[in-house]
């Protein structure tokens, strides 16, 4: 019997990426709606006992006897976020996902993250690739998707708070699945975030004006899309950005894939309430202590936490893959207001590496690497 045991990967630098399509957004919009169905039917495989699992995350310790151990600093994440993806797909991968808020005074991102993408039967790389664009994009990408089932198709204000990386693709995401979309109204801290954003939004959507405004209050009031994409600190909800009832419009969507709380006008039964995926935010629940929105700032964490407390019923808890599926109603009124969490998950990396890369081979983007002709060990 002859076996080829030669292993070549390629590795995908972050410019690599963008030659491949990363930041196409609508065909992310288009991969994720299609992982959502995925989802939906169980084809699919992440980590934990459930597998259902976020990933498995590093702690660092308040003190330590040991001087070179990193301190727990502001959003400082290192974990493994491995998945299965069926479908289409039919890969397995892995991100790395380091985050630190101290990398911004060198002049570096928060987070700094790589991918491996495998071959589901051997565990044979396939690519090693730049990530932070891959995961900026899907994790945008998901609001895209329930704007697409959720939103009125009529929307034409957007407001955001928070103008980073996580804003512009959420931004992006909208604009590629509501074309209506005139009018962004913005809240950011620093005036060099918010000038950026403004320059973005210029360069590529100068049908759009956008407006500074100075409240979470202004950010909600009249929108009919409001996204929070503002990183932050984590422990106390009352800290966290406020969205009230009487803020927002009938007939809103809002997407929310960073800290958020809300008041008890949002908790009636009344405004419709979404998880990306019902599995994870039951994966993380069992994970951490409780309340479990004081440590996952999560609108769907605190979700879970009602059911918990008893103040909500599970089955008022609606799930994005099967709406998506056509198992559950997209918007069935024009005034109806419905709230969906976005949590992120490691098969939606999977899923946008998988199509990155056959655009890459297809077009010879990227370095080939040997892992060996012959292993050393049989």
């Amino acid at each position: 019997m002859n076996n080829n045991t030669k292993i070549d990967f390629i590795y995908l630098s972050e410019q690599d990426m963008i030659r491949a399509g990363v930041t196409d957004m609508a065909a992310c919009v288009d991969t994720m709606e299609e992982v959502f169905h995925l989802l939906h039917i169980g084809d699919y495989r992440m980590a934990g006992p459930n597998n259902d699992s976020h990933g498995a995350m590093i702690m660092f310790p308040e003190e330590s006897p040991f001087p070179t151990m990193p301190k727990p600093t502001a959003d400082r994440r290192m974990m493994a976020m491995p998945a299965y993806l069926g479908g289409s797909f039919c890969t397995s991968g892995v991100k790395w996902y380091g985050s630190n808020i101290a990398n911004r005074e060198k002049g570096l991102p928060r987070s700094i993250l790589m991918f491996t993408l495998t071959d589901p039967d051997t565990a044979a790389p396939l690519a090693y690739m730049s990530a932070n664009l891959l995961s900026a994009y899907r994790t945008g990408a998901v609001p895209g998707v329930g704007a697409r089932h959720l939103a009125r198709k009529d929307s034409r204000v957007i407001g955001l708070l928070g103008p980073g990386v996580m804003g512009r693709t959420s931004v992006a995401a909208f604009m590629a699945v509501c074309p209506d979309i005139d009018t962004i109204k913005l809240k950011g801290r620093s005036e060099n975030n918010i000038n950026g954003f403004v320059e973005w939004a210029s360069e590529h959507y100068p049908q759009v004006s956008v407006e500074i405004v100075d409240t979470e209050e202004a950010v909600v009031r009249g929108s009919d899309i409001v996204t929070y994409c503002a990183s932050g600190e984590v422990g106390d909800p009352d800290k966290y950005p406020m969205v009230k009832r009487e803020w927002v419009k009938p007939g809103a969507f809002l997407a929310m894939p960073a800290p958020c709380n809300f008041d008890a006008g949002m908790e009636a039964p009344d405004v419709r309430k979404v998880l990306d995926d019902t599995g994870l935010y039951e994966a993380w629940y069992e994970e951490v202590p409780k309340p479990a929105h004081n440590f996952i700032p999560l609108v769907g964490v605190k979700f879970m936490d009602m059911i918990h407390a008893g103040t909500l019923e599970a089955s008022a808890l609606e799930d994005l893959g099967a709406i998506v599926s056509g198992d559950s109603p997209g918007r069935q009124s024009d005034d109806e207001i419905i709230m969906m969490s976005v949590g992120g998950m490691p098969v939606e990396d999977v899923a946008w590496a998988t199509v990155v890369y056959r655009k890459a081979v297809e077009q010879g983007i990227g370095v080939s690497l040997n892992l060996w002709d012959e292993p050393a060990l049989k």
